[in-house]
């Protein structure tokens, strides 16, 4: 992903503002969304390839989910942990495509968003270009991937924010929106599948 890539522009509503003070907010907005996102990019996309399972999928959730952060952003707390309130945006979007897939209208990505004409897909860039990316994915895929692929979403979801991303379960619970109790016992169980998913290669070894 080239490091000149800019999301000003790619977000619906974010563009024709008018000179003044709200157009100066709306940029001060925008400005302050971009500068969290660049930061935070990389271990957004890891996420979300952990919950989708494979590429193309996750930069379709990803950026799914980064238009639903940056409409919502007005609610997002300055100070506190940016990639965290998009995880927690990403998931419950992740866990809806799969429940209600088919049975809605996805986002259109490709489509112009701004003045330039651009889409949202081009103006964000192709994360799996990111040769650090690349390493930090690859790490995990093949089996473990499949492992994880296998489990359900909301067990899925657990494991990847605890054990990949190292959130604690007040974390956890905040991101997935249940009690500590029900993410322990998801984690619980969630270690368990993966473990007897992957069995075979502890026999091996």
């Amino acid at each position: 992903m080239a490091e000149s890539v800019s999301v000003f522009g790619a977000l619906p509503g974010v563009t024709g503002v008018a000179p003044g003070a709200e157009g100066d907010s709306a940029a001060h907005r925008l400005a302050a969304f971009e500068e969290l996102l660049q930061r935070h990019l990389r271990s957004i996309y890891r996420v979300a390839y952990r919950l989708a399972g494979n590429h193309d999928d996750a930069e379709d959730l990803a950026q799914e989910a980064l238009v639903e952060a940056f409409r919502a952003f007005d609610r997002y707390q300055p100070g506190t942990y940016f990639d965290r309130w998009v995880y927690r945006i990403m998931t419950r979007t992740h866990i809806d495509r799969v429940r209600h897939r088919g049975r809605r209208p996805e986002t259109s990505l490709d489509a112009p968003v701004g003045p330039s004409g651009d889409s949202l897909t081009a103006l964000i860039g192709d994360i799996r270009d990111d040769p650090q990316h690349r390493t930090e994915t690859v790490d995990l895929d093949g089996p473990v991937q499949a492992a994880l692929d296998s489990l359900p979403e909301e067990f899925r979801a657990v494991i990847v924010l605890a054990d990949i991303e190292g959130l604690s379960y007040d974390e956890i619970a905040v991101t997935v929106g249940r009690p500590i109790g029900t993410v322990r016992s998801r984690l619980h169980r969630a270690r368990d599948m993966l473990r007897r998913a992957l069995s075979h290669l502890v026999r091996r070894s």
